[in-house]
C-alpha cells in the first residue's frame, strides 16, 4: 500500500470518513492531495477483518490481499493505462489483447470493465466483509460506462460499498455526483507536508521548493521528483519557453507539459497583478510584456489542450506547438 496512504492529513480524512455511514463516497479535489491513496484506505478498511476506527489493520489476510491487488471482494476501475502504472492486475481478456498489440492500454475506463463491476457487485462476497468497488480516476468515465453504473449506485444490492476518487468532479455526470456522498479533500498544513516529505527521502531545501512548483500537495511532489523535474528544472523552465526550445519539454508527456505552462502563466499574471508569484520565485520569471489579456488568451489556448492532452494525434508535434505558442506569448508587446 502506498506511503501516502500513512500520510497524517489521509489518516485523518480516513477516520472522519469512516465515522460516518454511506454507500458510495465521492472524493473529489485538484491533483496530488491523495484521492487514491484515501479511497484505498477506506476500501480497505471497510474489508478488513480486525478494523479500528482509525481505519484497516495492515495485518490480517484482508490487509494483505489488497496490498498485493489480488482480493476476491474489491473490484478497481481505471484506465488500463493507470491500472498498469499502480501495478493492478488486468482482466485475462484484456490483458491477452494488449500482450498481442490487438490494441493498446485504454486511457478511458471501458464499459465492459464497468459491466463486469456491475456484476460483481451482485454476487455474494466471499470473505464475508461485504464488497467493494473502487473508481479512479472517476472522471475517466465517459457517458456510457457512468450511465451503466448508475443504476447500482442507485440501489445497490447487498453489502456493497462504492468509492470514487476525481481530480476533476465538474466533468462527471451529474446524476453520478448526486448519488454519492462528496467529500472534499483537505489541504495539509505545509510543515506537515514537508516533515512527511522529509521522511519519503527528499532533502528539506528540494522538498521546499518543489512544494512551491506543485502549489502545494505533497503527492504531486513525488510526482516531479520521479519525472525528473528538479528545482533547477523548473527555475529554467520560463527561459527556455522564452527562447523556444522544445527540446526542454521532451521527457514529458503533453499533459505534464500543459500543466507545467499553466503554472508558469498563472505566475505572469500574478506578476502583471503586483501580486507575489506562486509557483516560481519571483527572480526566475521573464520580464514579459505580455499583457493581462494576452497571458488570459494563452490560458484559455493552454485549456483547450488539456482536452486532448491525453489522445494527442502526435505528441511530439503537440510539445512543439505548446512550446511556439509559450514563446510567442512571452515575446508579445502588447
Amino acid at each position: 500500500m502506498s506511503a501516502v496512504v500513512n500520510a497524517p492529513w489521509i489518516a485523518r480524512q480516513a477516520t472522519d470518513l469512516l465515522a460516518q455511514r454511506g454507500h458510495a463516497w465521492l472524493l473529489q479535489g485538484p491533483s496530488g492531495l491523495g484521492q487514491y491513496e484515501l479511497a484505498l484506505a477506506l476500501a480497505s478498511a471497510w474489508l478488513c477483518e480486525k478494523p479500528s476506527a482509525q481505519g484497516a489493520c495492515g495485518d490480517c489476510p484482508s490487509c494483505h490481499a489488497i496490498a498485493v491487488h489480488t482480493h476476491a471482494d474489491l473490484a478497481v476501475l481505471m484506465p488500463e493505462t493507470v491500472m498498469l502504472e499502480l501495478g493492478w492486475p488486468l482482466s485475462e481478456k484484456a490483458q491477452d489483447e494488449i500482450d498481442k498489440k490487438a490494441r493498446k492500454p485504454s486511457k478511458e475506463i471501458r464499459v465492459d470493465a464497468m459491466r463486469e463491476a456491475v456484476e460483481f457487485s451482485q454476487r455474494t462476497d466471499a470473505r464475508g466483509r461485504g464488497k467493494a468497488v473502487l473508481v479512479f480516476p472517476a472522471e475517466r468515465m465517459n457517458t456510457i460506462t457512468a450511465n451503466a453504473l448508475l443504476k447500482t449506485l442507485e440501489e445497490p444490492p447487498g453489502d456493497v460499498r462504492f468509492v470514487l476518487a476525481t481530480e476533476a468532479s465538474h466533468l462527471l455526470l451529474p446524476t453520478i455526483r448526486s448519488r454519492c456522498l462528496a467529500h472534499t479533500m483537505k489541504w495539509p498544513e505545509a510543515d506537515e507536508a514537508l516533515t512527511w516529505l522529509a521522511g519519503q527521502g527528499l532533502p528539506a531545501d528540494v522538498a521546499q521548493a518543489l512544494l512551491r512548483s506543485a502549489g502545494g500537495r505533497p503527492t504531486d511532489v513525488l510526482r516531479q521528483a520521479e519525472a525528473g523535474l528538479s528545482t533547477a528544472w523548473w527555475a529554467d523552465l520560463p527561459k527556455a519557453m522564452r527562447q523556444g526550445d522544445a527540446r526542454y519539454l521532451a521527457d514529458l508527456s503533453p499533459a505534464q507539459a500543459i500543466d507545467a505552462l499553466q503554472k508558469l502563466c498563472h505566475d505572469l499574471l500574478l506578476q502583471q497583478a503586483g501580486a507575489v508569484p506562486r509557483f516560481f520565485d519571483a527572480a526566475d520569471l521573464p520580464a514579459s510584456a505580455a499583457s493581462v489579456r494576452v497571458l488570459t488568451d494563452w490560458f484559455k489556448r493552454l485549456m483547450t489542450s488539456a482536452r486532448t492532452a491525453e489522445h494527442p494525434f502526435n505528441a511530439g508535434l503537440m510539445l512543439e506547438a505548446l512550446t511556439a505558442d509559450a514563446q510567442q506569448t512571452l515575446m508579445s508587446k502588447g
